[in-house]
């Protein structure tokens, strides 16, 4: 998996000061992405041992409220694979920082997957399963509210993971 950047000191994607990573490549191709540029899976650099220890030392700092996945898009298949691994030793690491992620795919409560089956992966329940909040839907450009909170477009859902699996229904972290 390759990214595009790291934000040490995110305070735009996720509640509180936030360690950022945006991962490489994306098949959603959404109007006017603000990250067009991560769209191409060969985008930026490879995500490496060195990558996660940076990411690890900035997620030291007590003023760090957690991590942040966004892209491009951390549920394209070839990405989950690389990112279980690693949020798996964030979790282990860090059990008192969150974990959120962005994704254009969408929750499918019932199930705990996504709804478009063909991108969900052995990683996949997985990966929710170790996510605190999770940002879903595609951005979608006529929805567009500069207003709304850690999202672009009103479709997309800010969703408390923990509490949707435990109930089998979708429980908003924002409204």
């Amino acid at each position: 998996m390759n990214y595009a950047t790291i934000k040490k000191c995110d305070i735009a994607n996720g509640e509180g000061v936030r360690v950022s990573l945006f991962v490489s490549g994306c098949t959603h191709r959404c109007k006017n992405c603000f990250n067009e540029v991560a769209w191409d899976f060969s985008y930026g650099e490879p995500f490496t041992a060195d990558t996660e220890a940076e990411i690890f030392t900035e997620l030291e700092h007590g003023y760090v409220n957690g991590l942040s996945l966004l892209g491009g898009e951390p549920f394209e298949p070839q990405n989950q694979r690389a990112l279980l691994p690693f949020v798996k030793r964030v979790r282990e690491k860090f059990p008192q920082k969150n974990i959120w992620c962005y994704t254009g795919f969408v929750l499918d409560e019932k199930t705990g997957l996504l709804k478009e089956e063909n991108k969900n992966t052995e990683c996949t329940a997985e990966l929710i399963r170790c996510l605190d909040v999770l940002v879903d839907g595609p951005f979608v450009d006529e929805l567009k509210d500069i207003s709304l909170v850690f999202r672009g477009s009103s479709n997309q859902r800010v969703i408390d993971v923990q509490k949707t699996l435990q109930s089998g229904k979708i429980v908003l972290y924002l409204e």
